[in-house]
């Protein structure tokens, strides 16, 4: 009986995925019922019965079941050895089972309706329209970084530890709620990553748990990158899949926020966008806006320049390559790269509310 109850759960990977691939194209299905539905109310039953705890549960999750399943490899190594079926059929049915949790708890937000239609925005801009807000956005940046150090060649210096910063995250949002009400972020989940130093040498800043719906952020990044990057997690655990709408979605927050530091985060941040996008297509025009940056700025990003450089190693890319694959596979087209599509919601929100 349990040998057939492992079969069965094995073999229902496959109407999952099948059953995955026909909502992938409902998104109004998933939109209405789930991501504006059964969504939020998981999301803060688990944000309100793990939200309060100041440790990482779901990466103490993580950690123990990593050591058993080392355990077991370890134990039944022979066992396994001469019994690969049985081994082979054990992995598909953990994995059928992950693969259900997934979807459930959060995942199926990977195929929601594009945020644009929400906001009832276009994704297209001309070359001109992105020098223009490229413009503007630095000198915003440059405004604020020399409000904060009433000097244009000094780095911004945060004078808040990185656990009042997560705090303050909530402000913005509690701040964008009174606009986009779906946006609201009742009982707070965010938090420093146990596992920081691991998520440091893979190149990342932060996650969601999709199984604990904890915002996760590496504790080790420099301040200037952390007020963004915490409003960016948060825009994962409001249900909000795609790289670039949580990159919209956190500079939102954090630009709501009446902290200038959080401001200053999330405007220099996106510059770092539009000045790579400019880059490609029309060098000249790079370099002529670079140069109008404060040298203050500069010494900020160089900080997280050499942060990254620090921990530069080998498998790193290989770590950027499965994230890449990963987000290719759950209807991110452009990977890694979607990102960067952050641009085209920025330039055609801000033409309707401007800078």
């Amino acid at each position: 009986m349990r040998l057939s109850l492992k079969n069965l759960i094995a073999i229902a990977i496959v109407p999952q995925i099948l059953l995955v691939k026909w909502l992938a194209s409902k998104p109004d299905l998933i939109e209405n019922y789930y991501s504006n539905g059964i969504y939020p109310l998981i999301s803060q039953i688990f944000r309100t019965l793990l939200g309060w705890i100041p440790f990482s549960v779901g990466d103490i999750l993580y950690a123990i079941l990593i050591i058993l399943a080392l355990k077991y490899l370890i134990r039944n190594r022979q066992k396994i050895r001469y019994n690969l079926l049985s081994f082979a059929r054990d992995i598909v049915m953990v994995l059928s089972i992950a693969y259900f949790t997934f979807h459930l708890l959060w995942g199926l937000n990977y195929h929601r309706q594009p945020i644009n239609k929400h906001l009832n925005i276009e994704i297209t801009y001309t070359q001109s329209e992105l020098v223009e807000f490229t413009s503007a956005l630095i000198e915003k940046s440059n405004t604020l970084q020399f409000q904060i150090t009433s000097d244009t060649a000094l780095a911004v210096n945060f004078p808040y530890s990185k656990s009042e910063v997560l705090k303050m995250t909530e402000i913005g949002y509690k701040n964008l709620g009174l606009k986009y009400p779906e946006w609201h972020y009742p009982a707070p989940s965010i938090k420093k990553s146990l596992f920081s130093t691991a998520l440091t040498y893979m190149g990342y800043g932060g996650y969601l748990n999709p199984f604990t719906n904890e915002a996760q952020v590496n504790g080790l990044i420099p301040k200037f990158r952390f007020p963004f990057i915490g409003s960016h997690e948060v825009g994962h655990q409001l249900g909000y899949s795609a790289e670039n709408e949580t990159n919209f979605i956190g500079y939102l927050a954090a630009i709501s926020n009446e902290d200038l530091y959080f401001q200053y985060s999330a405007y220099t941040y996106m510059i770092g966008y539009c000045l790579n996008d400019l880059q490609v297509n029309d060098k000249e025009t790079f370099n002529r806006l670079y140069a109008t940056l404060n040298p203050g700025i500069l010494k900020n990003y160089q900080e997280v320049t050499d942060f990254w450089l620090a921990h530069a190693n080998p498998l790193e890319p290989v770590f950027k390559s499965v994230f890449n694959s990963f987000l290719k596979a759950n209807n991110q087209k452009d990977g890694i790269e979607s990102y960067s599509k952050v641009v085209a919601l920025l330039i055609n929100y801000h033409q309707k509310y401007p800078l």
